[in-house]
């Protein structure tokens, strides 16, 4: 059996959940669920020929434009996200459209994070890789040109 290495090449994806494509890669309009699927495993490392379910060597991403998020049908309705301060009574409901307003950026984070498995390494996929930013402005700009360079990222397509 071969060792992979002691050192883990990062590359950086650029996804721009608005669908539109400006150097980077695009998300088509997707739903929050879809684009969270095609990130999550990005943020593991599944896409790598030496993924082990044991160690973290997953890709940095980056996400433009989260508070264009789409969701199908009523959910900006419906949809509730609950947090629960744990004392009783303090159980924290707000709606999606709620949500998008004050913290845009907690939609997709959270769909992520449910996308991940529950073990150890959860946390540790998102925080220090995951960048979520609202609008189309962000300070990776050279990890862009980069990436641009090279054209050689996908988005699982």
């Amino acid at each position: 059996m071969s060792f992979p290495g002691r050192h883990v090449q990062r590359a950086w994806h650029f996804v721009d959940a608005s669908g539109e494509t400006v150097g980077r890669l695009a998300a088509k309009s997707e739903t929050v669920g879809r684009l969270a699927a095609k990130i999550a495993p990005i943020l593991r490392g599944k896409h790598k020929p030496t993924f082990r379910p044991n160690a973290d060597i997953g890709d940095y991403v980056v996400v433009v434009n989260v508070e264009k998020v789409v969701f199908t049908g009523n959910k900006w309705k419906q949809k509730l996200y609950r947090k629960h301060s744990g004392y009783p009574g303090g159980l924290k409901e707000r709606r999606a459209i709620d949500v998008l307003a004050r913290k845009p950026q907690d939609i997709l984070r959270k769909a992520i994070l449910g996308m991940l498995a529950r073990n150890n390494l959860r946390h540790g996929y998102m925080e220090p890789r995951l960048f979520l930013y609202v609008g189309p402005n962000h300070p990776h700009q050279a990890q862009l040109a980069s990436l641009e360079s090279t054209s050689s990222a996908s988005i699982g397509s």
